[in-house]
């Protein structure tokens, strides 16, 4: 999808409303970082560092679809139990996000909680009941869905298997006039009736039709037999690095190749592409479309830690970086700088940050960023713009303009993020990035470099990096101006 496609499909998502059913989760993460194994058995101790909570499943959904511009209504069951009363708070929080929730005293809220460390799960614990909502609290269910389906076009349906998505839910949900899209984990797709779409991923279509679904033939002949086991119009199944592969009833199958994206958490993407899946359809954008935001929004998604939402800004960037030269794909914006920072120390990297003109690039500057690298995993360079170059310089420079400065930066391997600054001095910067190193050259002291005391005051610490005698922009700048 082009750049200005994606700007109108945006603008056209914006405020639309739908409605999403399903499985309310819990979804708690703990941050910790492991250095030993326990005396007592052979399995890692977990020093807890810091905690996240938000909404999971259906409310995953919930949350995408309101990230995204959208308004839902959110129908989902919970216990009467802290969990509970934790998930309407978070909903609560959640502007665009329109909370329908059922309480059902005799069972808990599902709760999964994730122990998280450099990045890898070491341990989900689920407090679940699964068995299937009945009686009142059913009942209670398929009223709340007659009553906002009644003001949306399209109902999402979250099956996560946990007990709200009964036959009698399905039923009201297919009586409500709106389309209907289910994102399955059933066994048995047949269940669900006459639905619109059915998005299960590779392995649930697998498991669905008892057969392969690892090559696009494969796919294309398990949709087939997919569609001859239910009567939804369409299947959609979601391929991860593969893309996505859609089938609809009396046409061919359509595979829609993806892009690999480095993944660091894969919880949720399912939800996000349900989320902008809907969205778009809800906005009566065609097929092509809604599968290209959908993919889009999901490979946002894996490169956030937990059960992460997409907003239209960040999909704006993915599209613009989608389209650049790797080294232009690293210069970015502070809040983009603050985005990956929390990527990166989510997954234990130790992040550094230095700064300069980097007017004219030579081979001091190469060995100081490439020594800066060196005591860190990540690097980000921040580049004074013109502006502030001329004002700390003096009038003729910069000789290069901030453009090119950055893209020489970018280009260098040591290198992994450029942020342009407009101030004098970088410490706004500084302040976003808290990276765990700061680094400035050796013809500072420590007491000289802007930062300094506040890197040092959230437990980070300053290197000196050696300078290469006999190189300087100013040198280079002075050697042009004496030839003839």
């Amino acid at each position: 999808m082009d750049l200005g496609s994606l700007q109108i499909l945006l603008s056209s998502v914006a405020g639309v409303r739908v409605a999403c059913v399903g499985d309310l989760m819990v979804d708690r993460f703990v941050y910790g970082s492991v250095t030993r194994v326990s005396p007592e058995a052979p399995i890692p101790v977990m020093a807890r560092e810091r905690e996240l909570v938000m909404l999971g499943a259906a409310g995953n959904v919930a949350r995408n679809v309101a990230a995204l511009g959208g308004h839902v209504c959110l129908v989902g069951l919970i216990g009467s139990d802290a969990e509970g009363h934790e998930a309407l708070r978070l909903i609560s929080a959640e502007g665009g996000v329109e909370g329908f929730v059922v309480s059902d005293p005799s069972r808990p809220t599902t709760l999964k909680t994730r122990f998280v460390s450099g990045g890898q799960q070491l341990l989900r614990v689920d407090g679940e009941v699964s068995a299937p909502a009945a009686g009142e609290v059913e009942e209670r269910l398929v009223r709340t869905i007659r009553d906002v389906a009644s003001d949306v076009g399209l109902i999402l349906l979250s099956d996560y298997g946990k007990g709200v998505v009964t036959d009698a839910v399905i039923a009201a949900c297919r009586a409500a006039g709106a389309r209907v899209i289910v994102d399955s984990k059933a066994r048995s797709f047949a269940r669900y009736g006459a639905v619109d779409i059915i998005k299960p991923n590779a392995a649930e279509l697998a498991y669905a039709t008892d057969m392969p679904t690892s090559t696009d033939e494969e796919v294309a002949l398990a949709l087939a037999r997919a569609l001859e086991l239910c009567e939804a119009q369409a299947i959609l199944v979601t391929r991860s690095a593969k893309g996505i592969s859609l089938a609809v009833r009396g046409e061919a199958v359509r595979h829609f190749p993806g892009v690999p994206k480095e993944v660091f958490d894969a919880s949720g993407a399912g939800d996000t592409t349900l989320a902008a899946l809907g969205l778009a359809l809800a906005a009566d954008a065609p097929i092509e479309a809604a599968v290209s935001l959908a993919m889009l929004a999901s490979g946002v998604a894996v490169g956030k830690a937990g059960t992460a939402v997409v907003t239209p800004g960040e999909l704006i960037e993915a599209a613009l970086a989608a389209h650049m030269a790797p080294a232009e794909a690293k210069i970015a914006t502070p809040q983009r700088m603050a985005d990956e920072v929390a990527r990166w120390k989510a997954q234990g990297l130790r992040v550094g940050f230095t700064n300069g003109c980097f007017d004219i690039l030579h081979k001091g500057h190469v060995a100081y960023l490439d020594q800066a690298r060196g005591w860190c995993d990540r690097l980000i360079v921040g580049v004074n713009d013109d502006a502030s170059v001329r004002r700390l310089k003096g009038n003729g420079r910069p000789v290069n303009d901030l453009e090119s400065r950055a893209i020489v930066l970018a280009g260098l391997g040591a290198v992994d993020l450029v942020v342009p600054f407009e101030d004098d001095t970088p410490l706004a910067l500084i302040e976003t990035a808290r990276p765990n190193v700061l680094i400035k050259g050796a013809d500072y002291s420590e007491d000289q470099v802007v930062g300094a005391a506040q890197v040092r005051a959230w437990g980070g610490e300053v290197k000196l990096a050696q300078i290469v005698q006999g190189f300087s922009t100013t040198a280079a700048i002075s050697r042009m101006q004496d030839k003839p």
